[in-house]
């Protein structure tokens, strides 16, 4: 996939930043189901659940155990603010 289909991702607990870095795509458990995220993707912001944060970053797959908080998306920029971040 060339560089200019990859958003910017952050994923943050009051602890630490636990992953910042470019993305093919990320899905993220959302308060009613998972939610997928592609570039290009809509701006929104997103009530999270409890459950598995999965993220195709540059370097391989990275998953996450998040519970709670909110994902932001907007202009190829993915901002997850998580009560618990952890590597899965």
């Amino acid at each position: 996939m060339a560089a200019e289909a990859r958003m910017r991702v952050s994923v943050i607990s009051p602890e630490a930043t636990v992953f910042e870095g470019r993305a093919a795509s990320l899905v993220a458990p959302a308060w009613d189901g998972e939610l997928g995220v592609l570039p290009g993707h809509a701006p929104m912001v997103v009530l999270l659940g409890s459950g598995e944060l999965r993220i195709e970053a540059e370097g391989g797959s990275r998953r996450f155990r998040v519970a709670g908080g909110f994902m932001q998306v907007v202009d190829d920029t993915v901002t997850v603010l998580s009560e618990t971040a952890e590597a899965a």
